[in-house]
């Protein structure tokens, strides 16, 4: 189960039940992948809606190494997640929101 407070986000991927969070790591690692000037600028697409499907897939695939998956890009391009692409894109934006949220 997702603790919240560590940045992380539940998901199901061909059934099994899967943590992602978005540590430092995993925020360089995306910020290589991403065609975006900053993680910043990724952020704000999400919060926009200017979001494309290859945002959606860099940021989970992020996430799920962040919390220790070993897969690959390809795995989860050709794997089923629970909710579809909705649940997915959801996911993605509420890693970004955890991870970029200030202070309580």
């Amino acid at each position: 189960m997702a603790n919240p407070m560590r940045g992380e986000v539940d998901l199901v991927i061909d059934g099994q039940p899967r943590l992602a969070r978005l540590t430092l790591g995993a925020l360089a690692e995306l910020e290589g992948a991403l065609a975006a000037g900053s993680l910043m600028e990724l952020a704000e697409r999400f919060e926009t809606g200017r979001v494309s499907g290859r945002d959606v897939m860099a940021v989970l695939v992020a996430g799920l190494r962040g919390a220790g998956w070993t897969g690959r890009a390809e795995d989860l391009m050709a794997a089923d997640i629970q909710g579809g692409p909705l649940a997915a894109a959801r996911a993605a934006a509420q890693l970004l929101a955890l991870a970029f949220r200030g202070p309580e």
